[in-house]
């Protein structure tokens, strides 16, 4: 039987490469068990289109993008940057790529929506509202 992730097409993602091969280099230097989902974000990053960070749409969410987006299950709206795990912090402004929200914004785009699994079971609704703030936009193609 098919799980309800399963039936529903995932949107397209596309990560540059100077993305790609970060997140690989990180994921390979984690412990298989390093953390709740990174099997999901592994069948993310194979999934994505990958391409240089300048043909990187604007309206894409990539490393150090800042993000409005809704959770379906909560009211609220948030906007956060999303980060390595070494960047991130307690301002309560940054979302790190390791949690399930931040593995579940990477390569979608303005207007996209995704079920991610959450710990415990279930799935999380996530729609994407606004890229306010993307690097390769901006031209930091190096970050």
């Amino acid at each position: 039987m098919k799980t309800r992730m399963e039936m529903k097409t995932r949107p397209e993602i596309v990560i540059s490469t100077v993305d790609s091969e970060r997140l690989e280099r990180l994921l390979d230097s984690l412990p298989n068990n390093g953390f709740i989902g990174k099997v999901e974000l592994e069948s993310e990053l194979a999934r994505a289109r990958v391409v240089e960070p300048k043909d990187v749409p604007a309206t894409t969410v990539t490393m150090n993008s800042t993000v409005r987006f809704k959770v379906e299950s909560s009211s609220e709206e948030f906007e956060l940057t999303l980060v390595y795990p070494k960047d991130s912090d307690l301002s309560g402004k940054t979302l790190s790529i390791l949690a399930p929200i931040g593995s579940a914004l990477l390569g979608l785009s303005q207007g996209d929506e995704i079920e991610w699994p959450k710990p415990g079971g279930g799935v999380l609704r996530v729609q994407i509202h606004e890229i306010t703030y993307q690097p390769e936009r901006s031209g930091e193609f190096h970050r």
